[in-house]
């Protein structure tokens, strides 16, 4: 009765099991949904955090952040070519963010994409996800969208044989081409030689009121270090601007219409030849530099009206004359804004754009996105290669169910068969004696309660009680709890008929359910090579009904396909190696089961023969 409740708990847990398992896997595929946009394959968590110096309470909106892609976090197989299905979305996965690509190289996996954060402030992280993986989608660059309505020059100089582009609003573009350098901070970067420079537009909006407010800002690299040279220079018949390095110390100067010079104290001189942001910010009362994002000099002066073009690299006194003082080295993401960014901004463009960011860190993939092959072949399986899988699954963990159980049987029976042959051993041939030690409920004995209990799944005490009680029907029991009589011949091969009997069924539980594991391993690998062969033959079917026979059309069809033998064998090579260990152990218990039913007839017709019947 307790067996039959057990067998029936334990199907009852395979069902529940089996049945929770498929309700998940049907659900895998609503799981996409959920996403802002089900089309795209994969997405990425990505955290923004402000630098631990920023100063307190700074919150800033509308924020470009660059992103830099390389293959340690974006796996470039799974984006289109140029990018162009990257998207990006705020972090509750409904709000788009406006964004552009300065550079994507899915050749040498690298890329630079600047996203405009609604706001970001000092100790808050903004967390955004990044979508990919779509190819029927066109590009979603939205680069005057990127930057607010102050900026009015952005130069990203990744342009190879071409003018600058201003990715801002204003499109404040140069008319000249520069001396592209690869490679630069940000993709691209200026290369000066002291002798060229970079134009500006004439441009309404590059003009600047005198005490007006403005920001220009740049990420300098020096040729070589304490070199000096203008970096930036606006000059009119009102008066000039001027940004540069004397012996390698950022200085402003500016001139006025009645010829006065005035010029900062220089700020300390870069260390090295390395890449430095320099920025000048000018108010309504001064103008102050900061390097690297933070602040240094200050001049206390307005700045004069500014209504000429303005050129990056050198200055030229004259429209077509000479370079003078220009700069040498390399010079990349040139920024003008008409109106004078604070400290934070300035803090959080250096510490984002330079060589080492640590504001950007990327989280785990979600979809299939370093796993970009499985993800292919898993959006390449059709209804009936989900439908053969799903059934391989069920076999699989039906199968791994069984050799759990079964193991800890066998387990269990070698453990108890060991304690009762101990006892057995011990016994002396009394076999009344033995039969009440090993009672469930004996009081007496050696065996701590926990022996005791194990004690009873043994097989041989099960065959130990049924030979017992049949000798106990045919010998009567004295005073003193001792059997007494003598067993025939004919008797004792009816209690040796009587064990092997039980030995029938105890060797048949211990194979129970192994039935399963020869199911699983004939039948998985058969189940997925059906799956697999009509994967193939749809596959086919639609390459010749589309007419466009290429790899690209063939390969995921097949490698989806190929999905399900792969999950038959992963249903039989377990299956097989639990199979097999699982027989050794039953054959080894079964040896011993017969090993003592001999014994213990022996023993028997020992003890309870009659002497005269051998005469």
């Amino acid at each position: 009765m307790m067996s039959a409740i057990a067998a029936s708990s334990s199907r009852s847990r395979l069902r529940h099991g089996t049945g929770a398992l498929l309700a998940l896997l049907l659900a895998l595929p609503g799981t996409a949904l959920a996403w802002w946009n089900g089309e795209w394959s994969f997405r990425k968590e990505i955290s923004i955090t402000a630098p631990a110096d920023l100063p307190a309470g700074t919150a800033l909106t509308n924020v470009p952040v660059l992103i830099r892609l390389h293959e340690g976090v974006l796996a470039f197989q799974d984006v289109k070519p140029d990018g162009s299905d990257i998207r990006f979305t705020t972090e509750d996965d409904k709000t788009p963010l406006k964004y552009h690509i300065e550079k994507f190289d899915a050749v040498f996996n690298m890329g630079f994409v600047w996203v405009q954060l609604p706001q970001l402030a000092a100790g808050a992280p903004v967390k955004i996800w990044m979508y990919y993986g779509n190819p029927d989608v066109g590009s979603g660059d939205e680069a005057a969208a990127t930057f607010d309505s102050g900026q009015t020059l952005v130069y990203h100089l990744s342009e190879v044989g071409a003018p600058a582009v201003d990715a801002s609003s204003y499109k404040n573009n140069a008319t000249a081409t520069f001396t592209s350098v690869e490679g630069g901070l940000v993709g691209g970067a200026a290369g000066f030689n002291g002798q060229s420079v970079l134009a500006l537009p004439a441009s309404a909006s590059l003009n600047v009121a005198a005490g007006g407010t403005l920001t220009v800002s740049m990420w300098v690299k020096p040729a070589a270090a304490g070199s000096s040279g203008v970096l930036y220079s606006q000059r009119d018949v009102t008066g000039s601007l001027e940004l540069g390095l004397a012996s390698g110390a950022p200085y402003v100067e500016i001139s006025n219409d009645i010829g006065e010079v005035l010029r900062s104290d220089p700020a300390s001189a870069l260390p090295d030849t390395e890449w430095h942001h320099i920025a000048l910010v000018a108010t309504a009362e001064a103008l102050t530099i900061y390097v690297d994002g933070v602040a240094g000099p200050v001049l206390q002066t307005p700045v004069p009206a500014l209504a000429s073009a303005a050129v990056a690299g050198g200055r030229v006194d004259l429209p077509g004359g000479p370079v003078v003082q220009g700069f040498s080295g390399e010079i990349d993401e040139i920024q003008v804004a008409k109106v004078a960014r604070d400290a934070g901004y300035l803090r959080i463009v250096a510490g984002n754009q330079g060589p080492s960011d640590q504001m950007v860190q990327f989280g785990v993939d979600e979809g299939q996105s370093h796993s970009g092959y499985i993800g292919i072949i898993l959006s390449s399986l059709t209804v009936d290669g989900w439908a053969v899988i799903v059934i391989c699954i069920i076999m699989m963990v039906i199968s791994w169910y069984v050799m759990w159980i079964k193991a800890r049987q066998s387990s269990r029976v070698t453990a108890s068969n060991a304690i009762f042959m101990q006892l057995f051993r011990e016994s002396a041939g009394d076999f009344l004696a033995l039969e009440r030690s090993t009672s469930k409920d004996a009081k007496t004995g050696k065996l701590p309660a926990k022996d005791r209990l194990l004690l009873q799944t043994s097989p041989l005490l099960h065959i130990f009680r049924d030979g017992v009680e049949e000798m106990r029907q045919r010998l009567s029991v004295d005073n003193h709890g001792m059997l007494k009589g003598y067993l025939s011949p004919q008797s004792i091969e009816a209690i040796r008929a009587t064990i092997d009997s039980r030995l029938v069924r105890e060797v048949q539980s211990l194979g129970s359910l192994l039935v399963l594991l020869t199911i699983a391993i004939s039948g998985g690998p058969f189940i997925g090579l059906l799956g697999t062969v009509v994967g193939v033959m749809i596959t086919f079917a639609g390459v010749a009904a589309a007419g466009d026979v290429n790899i690209n059309a063939i390969a995921p069809g097949i490698s989806a396909a190929l999905a399900a033998t792969v999950t038959g064998l992963f249903v039989a090579i377990p299956s097989l190696f639990g199979y097999n260990y699982l027989i050794t152990r039953n054959k080894e218990t079964t040896a011993q089961m017969q090993v003592f039913v001999d014994t213990l007839v022996t023993r028997m017709a020992e003890n309870y023969s009659d002497p005269a019947a051998a005469h």
